[in-house]
């Protein structure tokens, strides 16, 4: 973990006002309260993001001691050790548990009978088919496409209107091979490995470790490299 992400999550809680009472209504309750409720959704929803059990009392300690200049349990270097020890610990754990998820929804998904699968592992099925032109790994095509997660949430899609126009050498391989299976009018379902797209890193708040990623794609067009827009 990037220790400027770590740096962040710290710096939070020790901007935090010290703690009133619960109360029912921060609405309307006065300046100090509601600026300390605020500052403690924020330092939440921060901490909820690296999915950590915390125990509420040693952090609100810790940042008491922190804000009035109290003796230090431990010196901030030793802090930001532990804090990414953790972080790190929190990841891997996550990796694993996307991983096995991922391997059972590929070995279900293609005892489906519509569901074909090639030598790479890309599994795709066919909504639409056509008799035409296919392209190539140099193509640009135009496309409609949506993007989703295999629990159904959406992460992307295409313009509705104008679609959008895609290089096949600068999309991930999943892309790139589904795409080539394709003739124009065609349109397609890819479930693409992570293997196949963002592998075991993913990309960090937008694809988690080991997604395989849903694309349902409509074959517009295919122009030369040469003639097309971006």
């Amino acid at each position: 973990m990037k220790k400027l992400f770590v740096i962040v999550c710290l710096l939070l809680p020790m901007m935090s006002l010290q703690a009133k009472a619960i109360q029912e209504d921060y609405k309307n309750a006065d300046e100090k309260a509601r600026i300390s409720y605020a500052f403690g959704m924020l330092v939440a929803s921060n901490l909820k993001s690296i999915d950590l059990e915390l125990d509420y009392k040693a952090l609100s300690d810790g940042i008491k001691a922190m804000i009035e200049n109290l003796e230090l349990e431990f010196t901030e270097q030793e802090a930001m050790e532990i804090v990414e020890a953790a972080l790190q610990k929190s990841m891997d754990k996550t990796s694993e548990e996307n991983e096995r998820r991922e391997i059972e929804f590929l070995a279900n998904n293609k005892q489906r009978p519509e569901i074909k699968v090639t030598p790479s592992g890309l599994q795709y099925e066919i909504i639409t088919e056509t008799d035409g032109e296919k392209p190539d790994g140099k193509s640009i095509v135009r496309v409609y496409y949506t993007g989703t997660f295999t629990d159904g949430t959406p992460f992307d899609s295409s313009n509705e209107d104008e679609g959008a126009y895609i290089p096949l050498e600068m999309v991930i391989s999943g892309w790139t091979e589904g795409l080539m299976l394709m003739s124009v009018g065609s349109k397609y379902r890819f479930y693409i490995p992570s293997e196949l797209a963002y592998g075991k890193e993913g990309i960090q708040s937008i694809i988690p470790p080991y997604s395989t990623l849903i694309f349902t794609v409509e074959l517009l067009e295919i122009t030369e490299g040469e003639d097309s827009e971006e």
